[in-house]
């Protein structure tokens, strides 16, 4: 019994209510509108006179309506009122103008049925409650009786008991009329106002570029930021163990950390200006192997990391797009060296061009010189693998293949990105 009263009189079915009398009020410029045709056509002055005539008038008035939703704004605004009153999910109707025919047709449709339902329901609402009170009334008010408007059989004994049971069953078919027309607007709205296939593949076109954006920044975040973090806490640990031994170095070190720092918050900005403003006009460009693998060597053995570079490529022949991901690239070999093997280990770097392609080649010994530049190779780290997956992510938007692992006792990561197919 509960769950009928709520499915008849609970706030859903008050909101769709007053959906369905809103569909009412704006069917009535249109009635009036066919009463001015009906009228003449019948010769009667006074079409609201009739019930039939206007029904009439009602009939002539829906297909004027449906021309007038055509509108640019009958579907953001329809949509939104079905929104909050309906309690249909945002994400099943769409809130842009109607553009094609079978958008168009269907927010036709759908107006039409909103005006022809909600004049229904609006005009029982306007007639049935006043009459059902009379009827409940009734046997307690003789005056009513008197009423030359209320039908004969109303004066028998039997029919002044079943008044008021009629008139409570009158207001109960009211409200299951309104709720049952509710739940049929709110059944078909998603199909007449929702969004179309070609809103659907536009919708997730918009969050795959979206998530590779936030994919994208994720990477340059950890690239950039991980290796700053890493450097640092080096460069710090061995000036701290030299500060009275060498202060000189110590110099070096804080030196280098102010660098590193520096430059990742200009980084750092620099992502963020991507996520205030799209597309971050004015901040720093993206660094790159032709003008800052020679800082980036300086700042990794500042912090300790003995390194051996072999450079057999000009990078400033490197297509951009390539330059700036093979500079990651190369952070993040040097970053998880840094890591995970720490400053007792030698890593060798080579870069070169080979059968058209970049290939990058980080080694470092693992072992009891250095666990390892990667988690999987020897010491756990929680949170570990995100780099080599980003360093596989950036070789694959180029075309190109990303290997990592053990090579006997050396930890290998080999990149190879192809020069002639990158855009």
């Amino acid at each position: 019994m509960t769950a009928l009263l709520r499915l008849l009189f609970g706030r859903r079915a008050r909101l769709r209510w007053i959906h369905l009398i809103l569909g009412g009020a704006l069917a009535m410029p249109y009635v009036l509108v066919g009463s001015v045709v009906v009228g003449p056509f019948t010769g009667v002055d006074d079409v609201f006179g009739s019930l039939t005539l206007q029904l009439a008038s009602f009939a002539v008035g829906l297909p004027l309506a449906a021309v007038t939703s055509l509108f640019p704004l009958t579907r953001p605004l329809e949509s939104g009122v079905v929104r909050w009153l309906c309690g249909v999910g945002a994400d099943r109707l769409a809130y842009g103008p109607a553009r094609t025919k079978g958008e168009k047709g269907r927010t036709a449709a759908w107006f039409t049925l909103h005006l022809g339902l909600g004049g229904i329901v609006a005009g029982m609402s306007l007639a049935v409650p006043p009459f059902a009170a009379a009827l409940i009334v009734l046997p307690f008010v003789p005056a009513l009786r008197d009423d030359p408007g209320l039908p004969a059989f109303l004066d028998h004994a039997w029919a002044l008991v079943l008044a008021p049971v009629a008139g409570a069953v009158m207001l109960v078919a009211l409200a299951a009329c309104a709720a049952g027309c509710g739940t049929l607007l709110a059944r078909w709205a998603p199909a007449l106002l929702g969004p179309s296939p070609e809103d659907r593949v536009a919708a997730a076109e918009a969050r795959a570029a979206d998530l590779a954006v936030r994919n994208r920044l994720a990477r340059e975040l950890h690239d950039s930021v991980g290796h700053a973090l890493s450097a640092v806490t080096l460069q710090a640990s061995a000036a701290r163990r030299l500060l009275d031994s060498d202060p000189g170095f110590v110099r070096e070190a804080l030196a280098a950390i102010e660098d590193t720092t520096r430059r990742t918050v200009g980084e750092l900005d620099a992502v963020l200006g991507v996520l205030r403003d799209g597309d971050a006009p004015g901040t720093a460009p993206a660094p790159t192997l032709a003008a800052d693998l020679d800082g980036l060597l300086d700042r990794t053995r500042a912090g300790g990391l003995r390194v051996t570079a072999t450079v057999a490529a000009d990078p400033r022949a490197l297509p951009p797009p390539v330059s700036r991901e093979a500079y990651r690239i190369v952070q993040e070999g040097l970053s998880n060296a840094l890591r995970h093997a720490g400053g007792q280990v030698t890593v060798t770097l080579c870069v070169e061009v080979r059968d058209g392609q970049l290939r990058i080649t980080v080694e470092n010994p693992v072992g009891p010189a250095g666990a390892a530049a990667h988690p999987s190779g020897g010491v756990p780290r929680p949170g570990g693998g995100h780099g080599l997956r980003g360093i596989a992510d950036r070789a694959r938007l180029l075309g190109g293949v990303a290997e990592a692992g053990p090579v006997g006792r050396t930890w290998r990561l080999h990149v190879r990105l192809p020069l002639a197919s990158t855009t």
